[in-house]
């Protein structure tokens, strides 16, 4: 639960620091990377302890991506939604029940 719950966290920031500035067209790139790459320092300081938390716990580096992955799609979709105000297509939930299955084969025994 530790490393699920660092993975949201971390990739609340990710989410941030990669798509946030894109209502902001005024902002020269040179300093939306800049305050990406600050977010980001943040988004680091949790991904590192959540995989090494994660990979202690018996988890191997596939079923950490897997994992991290699904909570990126869940986390950009609201994102998507909230914040950039993009429709939800059902294509969109398709397309994710699809990596779900992913999800399902990485941690089948």
């Amino acid at each position: 639960m530790k490393t699920v719950g660092l993975l949201l966290l971390s990739n609340i920031f990710m989410t941030f620091a990669w798509y946030g500035h894109l209502k902001e067209r005024g902002i020269p790139l040179w300093k939306a990377v800049i305050v990406s790459w600050g977010i980001a320092f943040f988004e680091y300081c949790l991904m590192v302890p959540a995989n090494r938390s994660g990979f202690a716990n018996g988890w191997n580096g596939f079923q950490l991506k897997v994992t991290q992955e699904i909570i990126t799609l869940v986390v950009f979709s609201v994102f998507a939604v909230f914040y950039l105000n993009e429709p939800f297509e059902k294509k969109y939930l398709v397309s994710f029940l699809f990596i779900m299955g992913a999800v399902y084969f990485a941690f089948k025994k």
